[in-house]
């Protein structure tokens, strides 16, 4: 297994901003949220500060990932568009110091969130960091196709962590959140992969549309979606969520079925026609229906977990089907 090496020479002083986008703030904001709602949507409520700290807590340690992960994976992002710019691959930072702000970051969270949360909490964040440090940046993410698939569990469980944090346990309606990320991972990055293909593939990450093609990955990413959106409105029927909720994920998975079935009807990732840019939005006229969907599933997702946490904010009650 090789290990990705930093450039010997840096071409300025780190900043902070630096240190900062090595630990990945979009990603690390989407966790915040995905975790702030499994918390409020435990039926325990946790003292406010310690709710705080347990928030906390999951962002720098999924800070401690994207830095492990930036680490580990220098000589991949350098070859990509995409990520060619990031700290490390860029020279900014060098890639020992990427290494120790995140072990000292998983260190300090899993810690924290023990001593001042619970540690059941805490090694289920434990688990997670090591799961996307290492189970998906070193080995699946470089050997198999289906590294989004699995490795997407890593990404899945911060809701679980935030209702653990506020119970100490982690029921069927924690893991059913977990379950909405997980399915909602393949056609998203799939998706994103489908239109930025040659990256993957001169990087040598086993991407599905590198490996299988883009015909199909099409193909798979409308039969996940098809699973999705039953998991997607389940909530409504185990008392998690409400009216609104149930509303937001039907009439939202309608837009993302048809938008996956139009996907699954076009070429994209196939044409050959040359990008405007280096924008990730700016894609071949042939792939905007991979964009198109791509765009829609992050708000899909933004929606139905702001549904749900606004619903439990407001005290509203859930539908009573069982």
């Amino acid at each position: 297994m090789a290990m990705a090496t930093a450039p010997t020479s840096v071409r300025a002083p780190a900043r902070w901003q630096d240190f900062l986008q090595l630990l990945k703030p979009r990603v690390m904001s989407l966790v915040v949220f995905t975790a702030l709602t499994g918390l409020v949507c435990a039926p325990e409520h946790l003292n406010p500060i310690l709710g705080a700290v347990a928030i906390l807590c999951i962002a720098v340690g999924a800070g401690a990932s994207g830095a492990l992960n930036m680490w580990y994976d220098a000589d991949i992002d350098a070859a990509m568009r995409r990520t060619r710019g990031r700290p490390v691959p860029a020279g900014r930072v060098q890639g020992a110091d990427a290494l120790a702000l995140g072990i000292v970051l998983s260190l300090l969270s899993v810690m924290l969130m023990g001593v001042g949360v619970n540690w059941f909490a805490a090694g289920l964040l434990a688990f997670t960091i090591v799961f996307y440090a290492v189970v998906y940046t070193m080995w699946l993410k470089r050997w198999t196709a289906q590294n989004i698939v699995i490795g997407g569990l890593a990404g899945a469980l911060p809701p679980v962590i935030g209702w653990a944090a506020a119970t100490g346990t982690a029921p069927l309606n924690a893991w059913l959140l977990c379950a909405i990320i997980f399915m909602w991972t393949p056609p998203h990055f799939w998706a994103l992969s489908l239109y930025t293909s040659e990256d993957y593939a001169k990087a040598g990450v086993p991407m599905m549309p590198v490996v299988k093609g883009a015909k199909s990955t099409r193909a798979q990413i409308l039969v996940y979606s098809l699973l999705l959106i039953p998991v997607c409105v389940a909530p409504a029927f185990t008392g998690l969520g409400g009216a609104a909720y149930l509303g937001v994920s039907s009439l939202g998975g309608l837009v993302f079925l048809l938008l996956a079935w139009r996907l699954f009807r076009s070429h994209a990732g196939e044409a050959a026609d040359p990008r405007n840019d280096d924008g990730l939005y700016d894609v071949r006229a042939g792939a905007r229906d991979a964009r198109n969907l791509f765009a829609f599933s992050i708000l899909y997702l933004a929606l139905m977990f702001a549904t749900l946490l606004g619903e439990h904010l407001a005290g509203l009650k859930p539908l009573e089907f069982l």
